[in-house]
């Protein structure tokens, strides 16, 4: 049968041109839009991946010297045991010294850093790797090295190997400074990288006053994302029994919240990176009524689309169905070949809409979004891209094909159950 209902839809192809048009747009249109929203907030998720050092993050803060983020030595030490203890089992683990006090000062010249990072240049070797650097040493990075993001170079002037003074207020108020030298400039002018620099974390350590090998946040880096609340419930459990243990928080309010509360000494929070991201994931919220209301409009269009197509094709095919039926083929058949038809049209528009929504996609990567301020987190290498998720793709299918049963179900019912002299003679159908 399934040969039969190819044969009779490339006979009949004509007919279905428009409708085949038609489902191949909406499809397409369809697979563009939730594939792109998909791929912002992928991308949005992999720069505070990198930013915050991890998909699990500790971050240790005392509330006794103004809420600065730091974790004690003992701290750590309990937090990378837990860790073990749980078998929660991260590929890697980052520790890093987090300011937000840093003043560059260059030839006249001061910027006022929002992030200033304190890393391990070997053990995060692979993500400087991966930067993109407009300019960047060779050799290995040293104590005196710093990394600045393009913003922060552009408006000091600064260049490949340059001397910089870093300016940084201690735990305890108190300025304290470093010389640094350039190391290399960073093409990052998103909301996390716009105003930020890389140092060593154990210098970063002394000029914040904090201990040799102490830090403010411990992350963990985990192949699979889908268990990472799983993972951090479970962390957490097990560090509330030896430590002092802020409650999760779901998003960047309750962080805020337990933040104010007050508490001696440190307390470590066990954070997730959609807790940072909340207010992002908010806008992508309101990303999603245009989305559905797009989406509603696409599914209507096929609906109507097929509805008018099936009721014209299946009343000039009358003859044929009412030939099939007297030939021995029952009424159940007829309607199987007719919805393998529609099964057969479906996965031809549908292939071809997704071949339209990367060719489309692809388009995209050569759209300039400058004129949209701090649109480049939703980017990546400064270009819109789109993230086929198979769930996303196997809902879109689901949604199209139930449409065209739909609409295909009542016209082949009708057609199929219409007295026989009628069929023949071309009087119903």
């Amino acid at each position: 049968m399934l040969r039969l209902a190819l044969k009779y839809l490339f006979r009949y192809h004509r007919r279905y041109l428009f409708l085949f048009l038609a489902l191949t747009f909406s499809f397409g249109i369809v697979t563009l839009i939730t594939s792109v929203k998909d791929g912002m907030y992928e991308n949005v998720y992999n720069s505070a991946q990198s930013h915050y050092a991890g998909d699990i993050i500790t971050l240790g803060i005392d509330n006794d010297v103004s809420q600065t983020e730091h974790m004690q030595k003992d701290d750590m030490v309990k937090i990378l045991k837990a860790i073990i203890n749980t078998n929660i089992n991260p590929e890697r683990t980052v520790m890093r010294t987090l300011s937000g006090t840093g003043i560059l000062y260059y030839n006249g010249s001061a910027v006022t850093l929002k992030y200033t990072i304190g890393a391990d240049w070997d053990t995060e070797k692979k993500f400087f790797d991966s930067l993109i650097y407009r300019e960047r040493r060779e050799m290995p990075a040293g104590e005196d090295t710093i990394l600045l993001s393009a913003p922060v170079a552009g408006e000091l002037g600064a260049r490949l190997g340059d001397s910089l003074i870093l300016e940084m207020k201690t735990r305890y108020g108190q300025s304290n400074t470093g010389v640094f030298v350039v190391g290399g400039i960073v093409e990052d002018s998103t909301l996390f990288g716009y105003y930020k620099a890389y140092v060593s974390r154990p210098v970063l350590n002394r000029l914040l006053l904090f201990g040799e090998d102490e830090c403010s946040s411990i992350g963990m880096f985990f192949s699979d994302r889908r268990e990472t609340d799983t993972k951090k419930i479970i962390l957490q459990n097990e560090l509330e029994k030896i430590i002092s243990t802020a409650p999760l928080v779901r998003d960047r309010d309750e962080l805020i919240h337990e933040r104010n509360e007050n508490w001696a000494g440190v307390k470590i929070f066990v954070l997730t990176i959609p807790v940072y991201l909340s207010e992002i994931a908010d806008l992508l919220g309101a990303l999603n009524i245009i989305t559905y209301f797009l989406y509603g409009i696409m599914l209507v269009i096929i609906l109507v689309s097929a509805m008018v197509t099936y009721r014209l094709i299946f009343h000039e095919r009358s003859r044929e169905l009412g030939t099939m039926r007297a030939i021995g083929f029952y009424e159940g058949d007829v309607r199987y070949i007719l919805v393998l038809e529609t099964i057969a049209l479906g996965l031809l528009s549908e292939a071809a809409g997704f071949i339209f929504a990367l060719l489309v996609s692809a388009l995209l990567r050569f759209i300039s979004f400058s004129w949209f301020p701090s649109f480049e987190i939703f980017m990546k290498e400064g270009s819109l891209t789109a993230l086929y998720l198979p769930r996303t793709m196997l809902i879109n299918l689901v949604a199209v094909f139930c449409i065209l049963m739909a609409a295909v179900w009542f016209p082949a019912f009708r057609s199929s159950r219409n007295p026989l002299p009628g069929m023949l003679s071309g009087g119903k159908g």
